[in-house]
């Protein structure tokens, strides 16, 4: 499952009609795998994933551990749920994932030849140099970094940690282009999880900007010398800020 266009099919069971499925997605050229619905099962399954395309069914009223760990990761990674099932069945995910999270929901019986067409323009549209870009904020000043948040919603998919721990935690299970480190944490600070982050071989290309308070020349030198992408005085603008994003994504495309 170590693909570029990641689909994956969640259901209670490992249907016929969930088989099927697959290898009609196949046929398509799109790569596409299998999750039973447990959490464990989700936990293993979902890193790196591009799409969800959950079966809905009542045995998933029995784990609803499942249903929100779905919903923090696809709404983190920006990431597409299709959903199958009857009205009763979307009235219960509706329960835990906002419907706003849903790109599209299919009736049953199943329209096959049309799930296969909306998941192919939602690659098309949503992946490779097309997709948008993922940018982890990690500041334990909550205030700020609902700020920054809230400036970059618009353009990229956003994600938020308010420390390096949640920040490792949250890259478990979500891919990030870049990271808006805050250079001063309590516990462990900014060079300190930049350390563990280049340690891991899943997180160590992440590219890192730092955010800092401090504008003078040896603190700019300090971090300088940590070798991250770039480092940002939190004084910035939300203009001067998404600007900076734009430039740095539109170079790093370029290699």
């Amino acid at each position: 499952m170590d693909c570029e266009n990641k689909v994956l099919i969640i259901s209670h069971s490992d249907s016929f009609l969930a088989k099927s499925l697959i290898t009609k997605l196949s046929g398509a050229g799109i790569n596409a795998g299998f999750s039973k619905a447990g959490l464990k099962e989700l936990e293993q399954q979902t890193k790196g994933m591009e799409l969800a395309i959950l079966f809905m069914s009542e045995e998933l009223e029995s784990v609803p551990e499942s249903l929100v760990y779905l919903k923090d990761i696809i709404q983190d990674g920006g990431i597409g749920l299709i959903v199958i099932g009857d009205e009763e069945g979307f009235e219960i995910v509706k329960k835990t994932i906002p419907e706003t999270l849903v790109t599209e929901w299919f009736k049953r019986p199943l329209d096959i030849e049309g799930l296969i067409k909306k998941v192919s323009l939602y690659i098309d549209e949503n992946t490779g140099e097309k997709r948008r870009k993922t940018v982890l904020i990690v500041d334990d000043d909550i205030t700020y970094m609902r700020t920054v948040y809230e400036w970059l919603k618009g353009e990229y998919h956003v994600g938020m940690a308010g420390s390096g721990v949640q920040a490792i935690s949250y890259l478990a299970k979500n891919k990030a282009d870049l990271i808006l480190l805050d250079y001063e944490m309590p516990i462990a600070d900014g060079p300190q999880v930049l350390s563990m982050l280049k340690g891991d071989s899943d997180t160590g290309n992440i590219p890192v900007m730092f955010l800092t308070g401090h504008g003078d020349k040896e603190s700019v030198l300090s971090v300088v010398g940590l070798s991250p992408a770039d480092y940002l005085l939190k004084t910035i603008t939300k203009e001067a800020l998404l600007e900076k994003l734009k430039n740095f994504f539109e170079k790093t495309r370029t290699f």
